[in-house]
Formats: structure tokens, C-alpha cells, sequence
């Protein structure tokens, strides 16, 4: 399906829970885009959203294919959890539809490759909401070694520090699923990470993972340390807890913390979004670039909508398009695998 408009794309989302706001104000923030319809299995708190975004129109999950025919959009924006995602996928595709679907793509490998052999076979456009890479620290880190700023790439290394996953009531107030997930920091959480080390280090050879139960309320784990080996030689090493705190005001505005070494230096991440680089034998720089603290995380989701709009009207492939993401689901199993195992597991 193509505009009717050659820069305007008409948009329908489905989902109305915590992470949605995030992407509703980032579609209001991008003028080439307009929203017609919010459908969530909720009508009536649909309604309610769709009133106050200024949204004209409101569905109920039951009428998911009702609002597809009416509305006639470019593209739907899915944000509800990975369970829901494929019967929505396969009636979008169906009919043509451009799609943007949030991770985790399906509780399952298997149903993932679903997800993406669906919109393949029927044509349509198909990105995963993989936001961390257009966080702006890491697209920054991104350009500087590209640039060969730091040299030749030997390492990655991610600290991340949550603190929410503690106490009795762990979740609840933000996103109380997580509780009941079987597998949690690394399919909802650890697959960021392992993404941003694939757009920033290339492709993977080897995996290997030490996963731990830290809090026995919830049923899944809450921390852990990966080591992953990149085809190019260097290592990239994640060390994740939800359950300690790290030593800041804002733990979810970076997410941690980020050191890359070089042949010829290294750059350094703090918890501010603060990127230092020093070669080796000279004395450190801040660099100067651009971040603050709009919505999520550096304001990546609206990078991500702006890149997903921008592809679309200009006909060209997405950064995470669900064949790519099918490697970064590879690496999650990966990990899981490593884990049972306790071995390596090599791709």
C-alpha cells in the first residue's frame, strides 16, 4: 500500500499500555505522519486516549480488522506484548500494510520467523521497534568508529544497573508482566544490548552466558553476564542486573554504562550520556554532540519512528528489518542455550 499522499503517511496503532506514550508523542512530533486510529482491547481506554491525543478514531481489539478496512492505512504501529503480535502481523499483511512491531517480536524463536516469513511472503514493509541503537550515545559511538577515531575495534564493554527488580513489588508499577515472564533480562532486556552490539561491531561468531535468579518473587532471571565473540576478533562483554542499583539519579536514561576499546585509544559512556575519548598517550576529551532528555532514553523512540517514516516515504530498507532482527532473536536463544549448557555456543 502506498500514500495517497506522497509526504504523508496515514497511520493506525494498536496499544494503549506504559511504553505507548513514547511512541504517540513521537508520531505527533513527525509532521509527515498522521494517526487516524488507536485500537486497544480496552475501548473504552482508547476512547479515552484517542480524545486526549486528538485522535479520531477508537477501536476495540475485536475490531482490529474492522479499523484495517476503514481506515485504509499506510503502515500500523503494534505496541502490545509479543503474544498478541501475530494474529495482528498476519491481518495487516494481508491487506497490505507497512509494519511497525515492538520486541519482543513473539514468545517464541520459532513464532518470530513466523512474524517476518508472513510479511515477506505477502510484500509488505516490516521494522522492529529496536530503539536502543538510535540512542544518541550510541550513534555517536557509532559515527566515531566508523570514523576510525579509537582505531581498530578490540572490545565492548556494557555495565547496566536497573534497581527496579529488587523489592516485594518489583514491576508492578510500570510493566507487572515482567513478573510472570519464564525468561526475562535477556528476551526483554538483554536483546537491546545484543542488538547494539551487532550495529556497532558487526556480526557474531560465539556466545557465552551466566544467567541468574536474583529476586524469587518473579519467575524469570534478573541478571547476568554474556560474553559474546564478533566475527571480526573483537569481544563484547555485557554485565546486566536488574536487581542492583547503580549510583545515579536516572538508572533509565542510559541504561548503564559503555567502555569500547581500540587499537589506538578508547571512548567511554557515563550514566549522564557523557561520551569521552582519549587515544592512547594524549589526554582525554568530552565529545560534543547532541543529547538530552526527551521521553525514552535520549528521545530514540522518536529517532526510530523518524528513520521507520523516512525509509518508507523514500522506498528504502529499514536498519532493523524483522530478517535482520532474526540474527539478534539468534543470539537471545544463544544465550539461553549458553546458560543451560554452561558451554559455548558457536553460530
Amino acid at each position: 500500500m502506498t500514500s495517497s499522499k506522497s509526504n504523508q503517511l496515514r497511520g493506525v496503532c494498536v496499544g494503549a499500555g506504559y511504553f505507548s506514550r513514547f511512541q504517540y508523542a513521537a508520531w505527533k512530533r513527525i509532521p509527515e505522519v498522521a494517526i487516524s486510529a488507536i485500537c486497544n482491547r480496552n475501548l473504552e481506554k482508547a476512547k479515552a486516549l484517542a480524545n486526549q491525543l486528538r485522535i479520531p478514531n477508537a477501536y476495540g481489539i475485536d475490531q482490529l480488522e474492522e479499523m484495517l478496512d476503514v481506515e485504509k492505512p499506510d503502515f500500523i504501529d503494534i505496541i502490545t506484548p509479543p503474544e498478541t503480535h501475530l494474529p495482528i502481523v498476519t491481518a495487516a499483511a494481508k491487506r497490505g500494510i507497512a509494519i511497525i512491531c515492538q520486541k519482543p517480536l513473539a514468545p517464541t524463536a520459532e513464532e518470530s520467523s513466523k512474524i517476518v516469513e508472513i510479511a515477506r511472503k505477502e510484500g509488505v514493509r516490516f521494522l522492529v521497534h529496536e530503539n536502543w541503537r538510535w540512542q544518541p550515545w550510541y550513534r555517536e559511538m557509532k559515527r566515531q568508529l566508523d570514523a576510525g577515531s579509537i582505531g581498530k575495534l578490540f572490545s565492548i564493554s556494557v555495565r547496566m544497573r536497573m534497581g527496579d527488580g529488587w523489592p516485594e513489588d518489583a514491576y508492578l508499577a510500570r510493566q507487572p508482566f515482567f513478573r510472570e515472564y519464564p525468561r526475562l533480562l535477556v528476551y526483554e532486556t538483554g536483546v537491546h544490548f545484543l542488538d547494539t552490539f551487532r550495529y556497532l561491531g558487526g556480526e557474531v561468531e560465539s556466545v557465552y552466558a551466566r544467567l541468574q535468579q536474583r529476586n524469587s518473587i518473579i519467575k524469570g532471571e534478573d541478571a547476568g553476564q554474556i560474553v559474546v565473540g564478533l566475527k571480526s576478533g573483537a569481544t563484547a562483554i555485557l554485565d546486566a542486573s536488574r536487581y542492583n542499583e547503580a549510583e545515579t539519579a536516572d538508572p533509565r536514561y542510559t541504561f548503564g554504562t559503555v567502555r569500547i576499546d581500540g587499537s589506538q585509544g578508547h571512548m567511554e559512556l557515563d550514566t549522564e550520556g557523557n561520551i569521552t575519548l582519549k587515544n592512547l598517550g594524549l589526554n582525554p576529551k568530552k565529545l560534543d554532540y547532541h543529547h538530552e532528555r526527551i521521553d525514552f532514553a535520549g528521545d530514540c523512540v522518536y529517532n526510530l519512528q523518524r528513520h521507520f517514516t523516512d525509509r518508507m516515504l523514500d522506498g528504502l530498507p529499514f536498519e532493523t528489518s524483522g530478517e535482520d532482527y532474526l540474527k539478534t532473536i539468534d543470539l537471545v536463544e544463544a544465550s539461553y542455550e549458553s546458560a543451560n549448557k554452561g558451554t559455548v555456543i558457536y553460530l
